[in-house]
């Protein structure tokens, strides 16, 4: 990935960190590694339910909005990641879990644009 892409893509995510920690949750994880599966963006609890939330960073005026570059393809590997976290970890919390995904969009100018979407895949 090249490094202009990736700095964007982190930078999205200590956004979406601030975003949930702003909404009540503990942020557990960042780029939590599963083999050659993947990643999670960050994982977090929010009460009693283990979220696997991936985040999605674009600047203004882009092509795509942030929410469409989770595929279904996408939806189902997050749920292969999430299940190995659960496996890893002691079993599921008795809040379940869910996948969000919050989405960045970063204007030229001004505060970035975020869209939190519970419960996405």
């Amino acid at each position: 990935m090249p490094k202009q892409r990736q700095a964007l893509g982190q930078y999205g995510e200590r956004i979406a960190e601030r975003r949930l920690a702003e909404a009540g949750m503990t942020v557990l994880a960042r780029n939590w590694r599963c083999g050659t599966d993947g990643e999670i963006d960050i994982v977090a609890l929010d009460g009693e339910a283990l979220v696997v939330c991936e985040v999605k960073t674009r600047r203004a005026g882009g092509w795509e909005h942030p929410m469409a570059g989770v595929p279904p393809a996408k939806a189902d590997r997050l749920r292969r990641l999430a299940e190995a976290w659960v496996l890893r970890h002691g079993g599921p919390p008795p809040g379940g879990v869910r996948i969000d995904v919050v989405g960045v969009v970063l204007p030229e100018r001004g505060a970035p644009v975020v869209e939190h979407v519970r419960g996405a895949a």
